[in-house]
């Protein structure tokens, strides 16, 4: 068995050491043989002739060991293989492989051989391998030069970067070139990047090729380097502090500083003519140049202040920088290629304002959109005379308006797009990075040539479609730089990008996640990607881990920025785990929306007012269409919610003078486009930034906050304390002012009624009574009807007090002179009121007692007993307990 594997190896190592000897040599033959052919006919038949007697040999197990018995058989076998090995052995040593194939122990000299058979078979292998490639023109060998710090490039691959089968070749993918060593070129600018939470002021401070001068705030150094940030401030008060220097040049600060130029520049007429397109030159012809230097930056300024156009590209680098970077600019001729390195120029690179501005030459871009904005935000640079040919690509309506398109499409260049992903701070550019950057370039003005002729004949010869582009380009150079800005409701356009619906507890914890991520960025000047990508956030914000260690979980991979900070992390999701849970279209806030009120859709409706609308037209609503109760978000809404709870328990719609608040319902958010409320955000930020920070209705603010010396509402919490004490004293002194004078007027209204009950009955006093009256009346000679009537009347000598309160009515009207004294006429009245008392007998006769005088006298003894004890209580006698006996009532 030994032999047969020795044998086997022996033949693979002739024939590949063969073959290599034959290529690597093709001119000097072997001893023997007359041509390479001759060699390798012999040494393939020795190899065939090899196998086929290793097969004969007696195979592994009884039949082996039966002819090893025979000292002969062993005898030879030993003698061939003792030949084979150190044919291998040889072998081993011209490749420069371990060759100690005899000298090996006996007990483990099997395994060790058969690893040294395999290492070499490989050695060998590759070696051949590699020429075979050599003799087809491939080398494998060449290593890229790559710079240091720099990683293997690595492979993406996904449907959208493959080629399609009908390419004819293999499937390229993409280059994701990176390097975790690079330096932060943020680090070497000479102005420091600004990241803070307030507007973007443009870098301009020299106007070249000006019709209308740079207002003074931009050209007055001094007012420019007063930085906010530059003082030991908090950054709430670095805000306002900068606020209010610069609120005198507003208008200034936020105007494009070529809007006048821009709104004046007619385009010349050879502009709108039919050109001849002029055929670009081979790249390899094209002569290039990298400019990072100063001196090199003047020379190409001069050079494009020459010329009639040129195109110009941007490389960006947006991953390791808040507001991002921009690391290349790459400027082509009709005859030259430049590649500027703005990292190393970035301070400088305003000179290039002179050929840039210059209304007579024409600037090419493709896709100029954020090619504009970064320009300003970094360079300080603005573009007029500007020709973008994706909106050329878009009015001849082309099947796709890329660059790539437009490539294959007028130049028949297939693009190689690999190094889209790649990181452009590498410092060197690898060569094929630079080739990249210069095919963006250096065929773009030629597709600027053909772009404008397809217009003109699209549209027949007339320049209409053709100006239209140009217009489509100025209104690009006109777009300004906006920072992003963080406002207490920026999450919520997040959020609902998500289309996730969160409770009260995991929208809380978006929140918090997303200002950390939105403070820690700009401190670290890094992307909220790099910080915590959004699906991380998310996916904290719905599990709310308990534990340091869930929220480490939740990444993968793990931001370096969370693991540094989870603890901070961790404090936010115990922060949002006490709030109090409530469903989605309870915890919805006015302000914050996320299950509006419905509100009947009828104008002019009043809840009271039904005079002029039949019930058909009213509004009906259902129960399930009244408004929700709103829950509480934030804790320090609850002085708030009795007074919605009122609103929104009984009416359907609140009764409310609104003749004044027309102009107000009008600018409804509802009315506006997203970007219209964004600009409205965006320039009520311009107006106080400081405003965030103030204590006020629409801020919502967690209790516990208040209570962390950590947080940045404590710090101004402790601000506002002396204020809110103060104005907390004034309203408490305001209420025990108020019941001061409510107790006052209560004590004086007390008095003055008083006083007038005194009075009233002192008036009762001096006033005669009817009686009285009568009697008089009488003694003057009236008729005896009248008199008859005051007799009866004096005969009753304690009315009840019933009729005494009755009596005292009419004497109240009746309190008048003697001289208005009218007396009643009792011929009228009903005189059986006046019997309830026992009366002595008249000794006059009267015709109309006399029927009735029997009755008169037993009535006392009935009903006049009830009568006259109408007061007096009818319970028991307290001396003796008559209980048994039904009808035996207490005895007078």
């Amino acid at each position: 068995m030994k032999s047969t594997k020795s044998r086997d190896s022996s033949g693979s190592g002739h024939q590949d050491s063969n073959a290599e000897t034959n290529d690597e040599e093709n001119d000097e033959l072997c001893p023997g043989f007359k041509d390479v052919d001759a060699f390798v006919k012999y040494g393939l038949g020795a190899v065939l002739s090899a196998t086929k007697a290793s097969a004969s040999l007696p195979q592994a197990g009884d039949e082996y060991d039966f002819y090893r018995s025979f000292p002969g058989f062993q005898e030879f076998c030993e003698s061939q293989g003792d030949k084979l090995l150190h044919c291998m052995s040889q072998i081993m040593q011209h490749h420069g492989c371990r060759s100690h194939v005899r000298d090996q122990n006996k007990l483990t000299g099997l395994e060790e051989r058969f690893d040294l058979v395999v290492d070499s078979n490989d050695v060998i292998l590759e070696r051949a391998g590699i020429l075979l490639d050599e003799a087809d023109g491939v080398n494998r060998s060449q290593q890229p030069v790559m710079p240091a710090g720099f990683q293997p490039p690595k492979i993406v691959v996904s449907s959208w970067n493959r080629k399609g089968p009908g390419s004819g070749s293999r499937a390229e993918t993409f280059r994701l070139l990176h390097a975790k060593n690079v330096a932060r070129p943020q680090l070497k600018f000479k102005e420091k990047i600004d990241n803070s939470n307030t507007p973007f002021i443009p870098k301009i401070f020299i106007k070249p090729n000006a019709r209308k001068p740079l207002p003074s705030y931009f050209t007055n150094k001094q007012i420019r380097k007063e930085r906010p940030e530059d003082l030991d401030v908090p950054a709430a008060l670095a805000d306002f502090i900068h606020q209010q220097r610069t609120q005198e040049h507003v208008e200034d600060m936020f105007a494009h500083p070529y809007q006048y130029e821009l709104d004046h520049l007619t385009v010349e007429e050879k502009l709108l003519s039919k050109p001849e397109p002029q055929m670009y030159k081979p790249v390899a012809e094209t002569k290039f140049s990298f400019i990072d230097s100063l001196e090199d930056l003047v020379a190409l300024n001069e050079k494009l202040c020459r010329l009639s156009e040129f195109a110009v590209d941007l490389e960006h680098h947006s991953y390791r920088s808040f507001l991002g970077l921009t690391c290349l600019m790459q400027i082509s001729t009709r005859e030259e290629d430049f590649i500027i390195d703005t990292l190393e120029l970035r301070s400088e690179m305003y000179i290039l304002n002179e050929a840039f501005t210059d209304p007579s030459i024409v600037k090419v871009f493709h896709g100029a959109d954020s090619d504009i904005e970064w320009l300003q935000r970094d360079l300080g640079l603005y573009v007029v005379n500007l020709f973008d040919t994706h909106q050329a690509s878009r009015a001849l309506n082309l099947a796709r308006h890329s660059l790539d398109h437009l490539l294959k499409h007028f130049c028949s260049v297939d693009s190689d797009k690999r190094y889209q992903l790649a990181d452009w701070r590498i410092r060197p550019l690898p060569e094929e990075m630079v080739q990249y950057a210069r095919a963006d370039t250096h065929y773009l003005l030629y597709i600027y040539d053909c772009v404008r002729v397809q217009l003109l004949d699209f549209n027949h010869g007339q320049p209409g479609l053709l100006q239209c582009v140009w217009n489509k380009s100025k209104d690009i150079s006109l777009k300004k730089y906006v920072k992003p800005i963080y406002t207490e409701e920026s999450y919520l356009e997040l959020q609902r990008k998500q289309k996730k619906s969160l409770n009260t507890q995991q929208l809380t914890a978006f929140r918090l996640l997303f200002a950390w991520r939105d403070k820690l960025a700009r401190q670290e000047d890094e992307s909220t990607g790099f910080v915590m990508p959004t699906h991380m956030m998310n996916k904290i914000s719905e599990e709310l881990p308990k534990e340091p260690q869930g929220i480490i979980a939740c990444c993968n991979p793990v931001p370096p920025l969370v693991r540094q900070q989870v603890n901070e992390l961790h404090l936010l999701v115990q922060q949002a785990r006490e709030m109090p849970l409530l469903k989605a279209e309870i915890a919805a806030q006015k302000t914050k929306g996320l299950t509006p009120i419905k509100k009947p859709e009828v104008t002019l409706f009043g809840p009271h007012d039904t005079s002029r609308v039949s019930e058909s037209d009213l509004p009906h609503i259902s129960h399930d269409d009244l408004p929700v109760k709103q829950g509480l978000l934030f804790s320090e809404d609850e002085h708030r919610m009795d007074v919605d709870k009122q609103k929104t328990s009984g009416l359907v719609a609140s009764a409310k003078i609104s003749i004044f608040q027309e102009e107000e319902t009008q600018d409804d958010e509802m009315s506006l486009s997203v970007a219209q409320v964004k600009a409205r955000q965006i320039i009520e930020s311009f107006e106080n930034p400081f405003r965030m920070y103030l204590p006020s209705k629409d801020v919502h603010v967690n209790k516990n906050a208040k209570f962390d010396p950590s947080s940045k509402i404590f710090e101004i919490s402790k601000r506002w304390k002396l204020q809110s004490m103060e104005q907390q004293q004034k309203e408490i002194e305001a209420k025990k002012k108020a019941k001061e004078e409510a107790k006052e007027q209560a004590r004086k209204a007390t008095e003055e009624r008083n006083k007038a009950k005194q009075s009233y009955q002192e008036s009762l006093q001096n006033v005669a009574t009817v009686r009285q009256q009568a009697a008089e009346s009488a003694k003057g000679g009236g008729k005896k009807r009248e008199r008859a009537a005051s007799e009866v009347g004096e005969l009753t000598p304690k009315p009840s007090k019933k009729l005494m309160k009755s009596a005292e009515k009419p004497q109240k009207t009746e309190a008048s002179p003697q001289d208005s004294f009218k007396p009643f006429d009792y011929s009228q009245s009903d005189l059986k009121v006046f019997a309830g008392s026992k009366s002595k007998d008249n000794t006059q006769f009267d015709p109309n007692r006399q029927g009735e005088g029997f009755k008169k006298k037993k009535g006392p003894k009935g009903q006049k007993n009830n009568f006259g004890a109408g007061n007096r209580s009818m319970s028991f006698l307290p001396g003796k307990s008559d209980r048994g006996f039904r009808h035996n009532w207490p005895k007078r």
